[in-house]
């Protein structure tokens, strides 16, 4: 099976093209970076920009994706122009999304009204009603982090348009918060610091203490990816 992935570079997307290697799948990437050999040199590798993946439709259909993998979408013009591409290629889609598309995330933020969520949340769970859901200053510290999110950034869009097209075999997976090595936010560093230093006590303050939220471990979250979803 040959897999067109997307974002292939990154602190996802590292691990889950060396898992899909491991699991016998021909692999292409795509990417903006000139120099990419940390991917392996069984990988076929199509610089480009995703913003223009028409543009790159030929060297696409020469490779002949079965799935193309996006881990990288932030939009719903972004996702609009990768469902063209599909219907091309005449492929299957997985699009990565969040679990800020919850009601429940935003009511966390503060900017959805109404009462909190009952727990768990579960697929069924009612998505935000509101859209705009990170500031414009948010946005850019985001953007400071993690290259690909763009000023559109709602990953409802995303879903939308992905599951617009009833003909287009598509699977949507809302990620966790995932940690791990290569993690641009450092997420738990402070707690993991302390165990590392071999800490007979760790002192958590109240809230940090009572904080409850999904997480995967980057290695665990692309070995179910890659196992289940492709």
């Amino acid at each position: 099976m040959r897999i067109l992935l997307i974002g292939g570079n990154g602190f996802i997307g590292l691990p889950l093209s060396n898992e899909l290697r491991r699991s016998g799948y021909e692999l292409a990437i795509l990417h903006r970076r000139a120099d990419a050999s940390s991917s392996g040199s069984d990988v076929l590798h199509i610089q480009g920009d995703r913003n223009c993946l028409s543009d790159y439709l030929n060297q696409l259909r020469r490779f002949s994706p079965d799935v193309i993998i996006d881990l990288i979408l932030s939009s719903g013009d972004q996702a609009r122009q990768l469902i063209k591409v599909v219907r091309e290629l005449g492929t299957r889609v997985v699009a990565i999304s969040s679990m800020d598309v919850y009601r429940a995330w935003g009511v966390l933020q503060e900017v959805e009204p109404g009462p909190l969520e009952p727990l768990p949340i579960t697929e069924e769970s009612p998505l935000r009603t509101v859209r705009a859901l990170y500031p414009p200053e948010a946005l850019k510290i985001m953007q400071n982090i993690f290259t690909w999110v763009n000023e559109h950034y709602d990953k409802i869009g995303v879903e939308e348009e992905i599951m617009s097209d009833a003909a287009v075999s598509a699977t949507i997976l809302r990620l966790p918060m995932v940690y791990g090595p290569g993690d641009r936010l450092h997420r738990f560093f402070p707690l993991l610091k302390r165990f590392a230093d071999g800490r007979q006590t760790i002192l958590l303050s109240d809230e940090f203490a009572a904080w409850r939220g999904p997480r995967g471990y980057v290695d665990n979250v692309t070995r179910d990816h890659a196992r289940r979803d492709i």
